[in-house]
């Protein structure tokens, strides 16, 4: 039987948020509840964009709710994703040696292609105008300065992933996704290589992550199969979203552990992120540990849940 293998895989742009506690919190019951291994994974790849600050905050605020893990940073920094350019370096040569990258002078979603992609963000669908653009062009482009970034090509490949909470998921590549950024044109390694190349360097066999990162799974299970390896299963989560629809974002610095720590004991803000999934009926106080036995993704909410008020 396959080992199971999952991840916490977060980014240190800001302080973890109530949702990425609720995400974090299913990735480890979803691990623990098969007898598996969780392997932590520093996902820094954007300099710009991550802060040490964080990245040790995150450390001790899963560690602080009950979450552990067996594997990874910060004891082994070679999980950090800032240490791992050589991995994605190689998988770029790959593409290349297949035909499968060009280089692409569009700026749209330059800023953020290092980062797991927002609502309305980095949805580059079809075509680039780039495959046709002439010798002449480019030249003239890299003489005023702009710098290219890389894309990869993707074909016309209906694709399903068969996602463990919300069922079949499927895109046609081209026409739903289009080619996409693996790296920027300052030279950053983008979000949607770096994951999937660590996913399969680390043997990782189950990703849990919220919902609105369904939309990155194929193209994910494309690279990873492309470059030889196997992808995990996926298992999105529903998001946690403001009494007004907005997802919480550490952005808005929103309902951040800074001040949850404050206000909940571990044990306190385990029952009330249960109790607003449906793991179980009301909001009382529980370790991780006491969830494991009894956890099901039959019991977690489909929907999105909104978030109280008085929270």
């Amino acid at each position: 039987m396959e080992a199971v293998r999952g991840r916490f895989a977060p980014s240190p742009s800001g302080r973890l948020h109530l949702g990425n506690m609720l995400s974090s919190l299913l990735a480890w019951l979803d691990v623990r509840s098969r007898g598996g291994v969780m392997v932590f994974r520093l996902e820094d790849l954007d300099p710009d964009r991550s802060y040490d600050e964080y990245a040790h905050l995150m450390a001790e605020d899963l560690r602080w709710l009950g979450l552990d893990w067996d594997e990874g940073w910060p004891q082994d920094e070679s999980a950090a994703q800032g240490r791992r350019g050589e991995l994605y370096e190689r998988a770029l040569q790959s593409l290349r040696s297949m035909g499968l990258l060009y280089p692409c002078y569009c700026s749209r979603a330059q800023r953020l292609a290092a980062s797991a992609p927002h609502p309305g963000e980095e949805r580059e669908r079809g075509g680039c105008r780039c495959l046709s653009m002439s010798e002449a062009e480019a030249e003239a482009l890299r003489f005023s300065g702009r710098r290219p970034a890389t894309k990869v090509r993707v074909p016309a490949l209906e694709l399903a992933v068969l996602d463990g909470h919300y069922g079949e998921y499927r895109e046609n590549l081209r026409r739903d996704c289009g080619d996409f950024i693996v790296r920027r044109s300052d030279g950053v390694f983008a979000y949607q290589l770096a994951v999937s190349v660590d996913d399969a360097a680390m043997g990782i066999t189950r990703v849990v992550r919220a919902r609105d990162l369904l939309s990155s799974a194929p193209r994910q299970k494309w690279l990873i199969e492309t470059l030889g390896g196997i992808a995990p299963q996926y298992c999105h989560c529903p998001l946690l979203v403001s009494p007004e629809g907005r997802k919480l974002s550490k952005r808005e610095g929103d309902l951040n552990m800074a001040e949850l720590r404050r206000r909940y004991t571990p044990e306190g803000l385990t029952g009330a992120l249960a109790a607003l999934c449906g793991l179980i009926d009301r909001p009382e106080p529980v370790s991780p540990g006491e969830l494991v036995s009894s956890f099901s993704w039959e019991r977690v909410s489909r929907e999105d849940i909104i978030l109280p008020d008085a929270f």
